[in-house]
Formats: structure tokens, C-alpha cells, sequence
């Protein structure tokens, strides 16, 4: 069973269609790479999948909730499950990157701070930053911005992560690399991805399957 499927999605903007009868399934514990151009309704179709939008018609199932129809209640419980690490990094460069990570803890949950610390240390670690904490984003390397996005979308130990344009400004050596980050999150813990890019080279080293977007 699909753990999201997206079935005949319609989305228009003043008239404009943009998604035109959209048909998406993401298999459990793979990786899917979402292609396209600029333009081709990419960041359209992530915010459906996060609920942050409504759809003109058609329908989106995760984890067997259709999240198109549902109450306010039910999406969030629905975006509890998934991380998401966006193309910026969107992180607070007020804060340290253990604070930057401790946040979705802090906010949504009632674990003591020396639980949120340890799983915190955790998540820097699987993404190789556990000596940087107490650094802010501003003092790190673009790479280092988006592994440490990365740990911030594992912090509540979703079950589907979406990684927005994870490769993005990044030379070859550290795209391969963040490459390499997001094979092992998969083949360790399981964990389903949905990953949307226009770089080939990436999409070929981490794809289990692949899906085109052009025109919606």
C-alpha cells in the first residue's frame, strides 16, 4: 500500500491550472525523486502533500488519511508524521544549530530537557554534526546548513521526510555527499523519502523510482 497517493489532483490560481489531474503513489521505505523544471508545479504539489494548500478537486492519502477532506485535528496529526527539510535550510540563525533542532521538540512535545538534548545530540550525530551545536548557521558551510536541516526534519522521527532541493547550490563533492546522507537515512532507518530536484546526477545516486512533472 502507497504511503502517499495522490489521485486526480486539480489545483488552479485565479483561473490559472496549474496541477492538471495529478496521479502520484510513494511507496513505503524508498526513495522517490520528484523532476521537473522551474515552474512545472514542483513546490505546487509539495504544498498539497503538506496541507498547507486545498486543491481545486482530486484527492491526497496519507497513511490512509485523506488529508483534502479532513479536519484541522486529523491534518496536523498528519503532518506530525513527515519532516521536512526545506531548499534555504530555514533555519533561525538566532539560534544554535542544538536549538534549531530542539525546537519541533520543545514546541510539540512534553519530554524533559535533558531527553530533548540527548535526542538533539542524535540527530546532529547521524547527520555528522554532533561537534557543531553550539555553532549558529550563519558560522557553518552551505552543506553544513543543509545536513543540519536535515537533522531539524528527524527530530520528531517522522516517517516520511521531504527534502526540498536538498542538492542546490552545492558543488559536485558535497552534493554527492548530502547524496550519500540521504541513502543512509533510507537503508538505517527505513525511512521514506520524497525528494524533489532537477539535478540528474543526484536523482539517478539516490532514486528508487522516479516521477517527471511537466506542464502539471
Amino acid at each position: 500500500m502507497s504511503i502517499i497517493s495522490v489521485r486526480d489532483l486539480v489545483v488552479e490560481y485565479e483561473g490559472r491550472r496549474v496541477l492538471d489531474g495529478l496521479n502520484l503513489d510513494i511507496e513505503p521505505g524508498q526513495i522517490t525523486v520528484l523532476l521537473g523544471g522551474s515552474g512545472s508545479g514542483k513546490s505546487t504539489l509539495l504544498r498539497q502533500i503538506l496541507g498547507l494548500e486545498r486543491p481545486k478537486s482530486g484527492s491526497i492519502s496519507i497513511q490512509g488519511t485523506d488529508i483534502t477532506g479532513c479536519s484541522e485535528d486529523d491534518l496536523n496529526k498528519v503532518r506530525a508524521s513527515i519532516g521536512v527539510a526545506f531548499q534555504s535550510a530555514a533555519l533561525f540563525n538566532s539560534l544554535s544549530l542544538e536549538e534549531n533542532v530542539a525546537l519541533p521538540l520543545r514546541e510539540h512535545t512534553a519530554l524533559s530537557p535533558s531527553i530533548i538534548d540527548l535526542i538533539v545530540w542524535m540527530k546532529l550525530a547521524v547527520v555528522g554534526l554532533a561537534d557543531f551545536g553550539k555553532l549558529h548557521p550563519q558560522e557553518l558551510s552551505g552543506g553544513m546548513k543543509k545536513r543540519a536541516a536535515v537533522a531539524r526534519a528527524l527530530a520528531m522521527d517522522p516517517d516520511i521526510l521531504v527534502l526540498d532541493e536538498p542538492s542546490a547550490g552545492l558543488d559536485p563533492i558535497v552534493a554527492a555527499e548530502l547524496d550519500e546522507l540521504i541513502l543512509f537515512l533510507k537503508e538505517t532507518f527505513q525511512i521514506t523519502a520524497l525528494v524533489v530536484t532537477h539535478e540528474l546526477s543526484s536523482a539517478f545516486r539516490i532514486a528508487d523510482r522516479m516521477a517527471m512533472l511537466f506542464d502539471g
